[in-house]
């Protein structure tokens, strides 16, 4: 068996064995090994690395609008399902960490904006799910024979006003970006509204209300994610969705 047979190569077609397969490329097709550089020039000049990085907003604002679509429908009562403690799930296993990774990876791209509300909003989802841990003992500090009191209603209700406030500042500093983050943070100050009247003056219409509003949070945040998540690279391009930005041509004239 000559040596070319050995190797399972021939003039016209290259059959790779099981391990140089492995160690060659991957199951996209893409070589792993990286290319050598081609000898340089004299006196020319090495070419800087280009490195690429992924987007992060979209798994951010999945993360934001799949929170408030759990905490939404409970606000609604859903299925029957009015105790709010399933909503731990989403806010921090979901939310709270990829919220915060995000924000941590717009601040090494350089997106101060993005970096500082996903990274708030991944604080938020954490101290919203700490509310119901019976660990931390935030509901049992305000209980009376296991029972939580009104002091408790209207503590969480002072916990959402200042959120309702710290989404107004995002709201106004998003003015110039997309509709779709206009639309979310507008409809979550809303709700957040809605929801801390409510622990004050508790009214089923107010309620509802605030969960409605949720809902549309969500249905906001879920456009944003997807503008930028479906690309001609994943899917067709009569599925994309356009991102609608806000923004002047010339930041400098705004």
């Amino acid at each position: 068996m000559s040596d070319t047979e050995k190797s399972g190569k021939s003039e016209n077609v290259t059959v790779l064995t099981r391990s140089e397969s492995r160690g060659n490329i991957n199951y996209f097709g893409e070589s792993l090994d990286p290319v050598p550089p081609r000898p340089l020039a004299e006196g020319q000049s090495p070419q800087p690395v280009v490195h690429q990085y992924g987007n992060p907003t979209p798994l951010g604002m999945l993360a934001y609008g799949t929170v408030f679509l759990c905490s939404s429908l409970l606000t609604l009562g859903a299925g029957g399902v009015t105790t709010p403690n399933l909503v731990l799930l989403f806010a921090m296993f979901y939310g709270g960490i990829s919220q915060t990774l995000v924000g941590m990876w717009e601040f090494y791209l350089g997106h101060t904006f993005a970096a500082t509300v996903f990274a708030t909003y991944g604080g938020f989802n954490f101290s919203y799910g700490a509310l119901y841990l019976p660990e931390i003992g935030i509901a049992s500090a305000y209980s009376v024979g296991g029972v939580p009191t009104e002091e408790f209603t209207h503590a969480v209700g002072i916990y959402l006003a200042i959120w309702c406030l710290i989404t107004g500042v995002f709201f106004i500093g998003a003015l110039r970006t997309t509709a779709p983050i206009v639309w979310t943070l507008g409809m979550t100050v809303v709700s957040l509204a809605c929801l801390s009247s409510n622990c004050f003056n508790p009214n089923p219409h107010t309620n509802i209300a605030g969960g409605a509003f949720g809902l549309a949070a969500t249905a906001g945040a879920y456009y944003g994610a997807l503008s930028q998540f479906y690309t001609r690279a994943s899917t067709f391009e009569y599925i994309r969705l356009p991102p609608v930005v806000l923004a002047y041509s010339d930041p400098q004239s705004a």
